[in-house]
């Protein structure tokens, strides 16, 4: 079995994707077994000045400095459960040091076979303004909405103010159910929740339109890469390129 190697960037996130893949191996394995896995994380206090600052090749070099620690802790590939992250992660420049499962082409992945046709799109205000789940879902030929902007800036306070701190509170609760109704009711099929912490706070129970949890769709397929049902990836970071 492959080593695999998380690559955190927020906490909560990293840990519930660090969770399932165990997971995974205790239903499949057996109890108590699991693929190697170690987990890395340079505190995310380090990269906000850069994310407010739109600087992210700064972020990329934090991001690599983990890799290249969890490749000398003899990890063979990672998955970094943070969305946001990846637009870092994406710029052009030296390979990371392990090739990666990229996070929205695993959601997309799931919202093709799944048959969606327009997606709406929860996670940071940097998420949601930025490319990667546009890109990710309209090479698959699917559409993807966002909340109006009252209700991004909301989405993203209660991220950065209570998801990545461990609060979960029934109120925020009631206000993301209420955002993903007003999407649902612009046409959207499905819902990906892609900052990893939202799955801690919205489950499928919870949702409006059927839910695309970036979080354990990412440790599934590390799973599997794990496992050997699945390729070892072939991407070192840089743009995502169709083949």
């Amino acid at each position: 079995m492959r080593h695999f190697g998380v690559l955190a960037h927020s906490t909560e996130g990293a840990a519930l994707c660090f969770l399932s893949f165990c997971q995974e191996g205790f239903g499949e394995l057996g109890a108590h077994d699991h693929p190697d896995v170690t987990l890395d994380c340079i505190s995310m206090a380090r990269s906000m000045p850069a994310w407010d600052a739109g600087d992210h090749a700064t972020i990329r070099d934090i991001l690599a400095t983990s890799v290249d620690r969890l490749a000398r802790a003899g990890a063979e590939f990672f998955a970094c459960p943070d969305n946001t992250a990846h637009q870092a992660l994406e710029l052009p420049g030296t390979e990371l040091a392990l090739p990666g499962v990229h996070i929205a082409e695993v959601v997309a992945e799931r919202a093709k076979a799944d048959g969606r046709t327009k997606v709406a799109v929860l996670g940071t205000r940097y998420l949601m303004d930025g490319p990667v789940y546009r890109r990710a879902l309209s090479a698959r030929g699917i559409a993807s909405e966002v909340p109006e902007p009252a209700d991004r800036e909301l989405v993203n306070k209660i991220i950065f103010d209570e998801l990545v701190n461990g609060v979960f509170d029934d109120g925020s609760r009631r206000e993301y159910v209420r955002i993903i109704s007003s999407l649902a009711d612009r046409g959207c099929d499905a819902v990906a929740l892609v900052c990893t912490e939202i799955p801690l706070l919205i489950t499928a129970e919870d949702s409006p339109l059927p839910v695309l949890d970036s979080t354990r769709l990412l440790a599934r397929a590390a799973f599997e890469v794990s496992v050997g049902r699945r390729d070892l990836p072939t991407w070192n970071g840089g743009p995502i390129t169709r083949r």
